[in-house]
């Protein structure tokens, strides 16, 4: 059983949901025993993440207001001896066994074993050390939907490296790092930074990415609002969806071509509107001038909300929250995919939340994520959740209407025996 770390760092970690989690680790422990035998455990989380405001913005420099949310990945894990790493994943058949010594020679694109041996190779690449070890794993992150499963793994087997090998000194922006290292280099996946940061920080942050990665905690929650937050699975995922996100950071740099400059934060909407015309011409592509307007209109409304929080002012804050949802499905458009115009699961997910928002009285919705499939997020009065969740699983299943919160613990271990 979890012994005298826990009655710390479980109430510090998960609240009211403390003994939910205890639980859920015990079922760990007792599954790293039956596969690989005693060991003295650690257990280790790390959560998935929201987007509050800032959507598809950090890929041209640009700014993004995140948290950490209380959906997380659990492990528990113990050293070996001989330079192997071991992790079962609870609903996955194979086991990822990787030598820490031959890790760079691993199969790239191959699911997760290339993600974990990826970060292994970037983590001994920017200096740590990194050793064998077994692991069993457990998430209650909603994969391919926009809340950050691969990401908050990422930063788990992060966690676990660092607490073992390091001493627990590795920074979190170099946690982020390492994950996307592994995204970029081993899944040929694009990826940014902002899914990695917010899972590895916890809290609320404010990302710039104008000149690396800057970040800072900003003092906000749902609940100091009064509201819960909800997020809704319109059980449509984005795993399939590569051209589509990669159209968005393409057009927008198009649009930043045609101004001459790299990436949207070296110039400004009024550049853009000034050599509108000749953009318009040069570039060919309408949709694309939507989308840097919603880039430079998006970059205003995080510091805006920065400023309204710093100011007490929470009108001012949800305005900016369902602004920027607008500006994700009318200029970004990234709401579904236009070669198939028939499946709008999210813009429908957002009417219905909006007819009983407008009947509640309060609250705010928006998509959520990469967009056009997976989730949205649905900010409801704390005295409306059941009825607003009771609402949306006659429509999308119970199983797919999820109460979460922002969590203040990022990447953690929790503790050992």
């Amino acid at each position: 059983m979890m012994g005298n770390e826990d009655s710390v760092m479980l109430p510090l970690v998960y609240g009211k949901a403390a003994e939910v989690a205890r639980k859920r680790l015990e079922h760990l422990e007792t599954w790293y025993h039956e596969l690989y035998g005693e060991a003295e455990l650690e257990f280790y989380s790390a959560p998935g993440r929201t987007e509050i405001i800032g959507n598809h913005t950090d890929h041209n420099g640009g700014k993004i207001l995140a948290a950490s949310i209380t959906m997380d990945t659990v492990a528990a894990a113990a050293k070996r001896a001989d330079g192997e790493v071991h992790i079962t994943s609870e609903g996955y058949d194979k086991e990822v066994v990787i030598d820490v010594a031959t890790a760079a020679e691993t199969p790239h694109c191959e699911g997760t074993v290339s993600l974990v041996a990826g970060m292994i190779v970037a983590a001994r690449e920017m200096g740590y050390e990194v050793g064998g070890f077994n692991a069993t794993v457990s998430s209650e992150v909603i994969p391919s939907a926009g809340v950050s499963s691969s990401a908050s793994f990422e930063m788990l087997v992060c966690t676990i490296i660092d607490h073992l090998f390091n001493g627990d000194s590795i920074p979190s922006a170099d946690y982020a790092r390492i994950g996307q290292y592994a995204e970029n280099h081993f899944w040929d996946k694009a990826s940014g930074l902002m899914d990695q940061m917010a899972c590895a920080v916890g809290g609320t942050i404010l990302l710039d990415f104008s000149d690396g990665v800057r970040y800072r905690k900003v003092d906000f929650s749902y609940d100091s609002l009064g509201l819960d937050l909800v997020i809704v699975n319109t059980g449509k995922g984005h795993a399939d969806l590569s051209a589509e996100y990669s159209s968005v950071p393409g057009e927008m740099r198009e649009v930043a071509a045609a101004l001459g400059v790299k990436n949207l934060c070296e110039t400004n909407e009024d550049v853009l509107l000034e050599n509108l015309e000749a953009v318009r011409e040069g570039v060919g592509n309408d949709r694309a001038i939507l989308r840097a307007l919603h880039y430079f209109e998006e970059c205003g409304r995080v510091d805006t909300a920065v400023a309204a929080l710093e100011a007490g002012d929470k009108a001012k804050v949800l305005e900016m929250i369902e602004t920027s949802g607008n500006s994700s499905w009318k200029w970004l458009q990234n709401a579904y995919v236009a070669s198939d115009p028939s499946e709008q699961s999210i813009p429908l997910a957002l009417a219905l939340t909006e007819i009983f928002l407008r009947r509640a009285g309060a609250g705010v919705c928006r998509l959520h994520g990469g967009g056009f499939a997976g989730v949205i997020m649905c900010a409801v009065p704390k005295d409306k959740t059941d009825a607003y969740v009771d609402f949306m699983a006659g429509f999308f299943g119970a199983q797919n209407v999820y109460r979460t919160g922002i969590r203040q613990t990022g990447a953690v271990c929790l503790g050992s025996m």
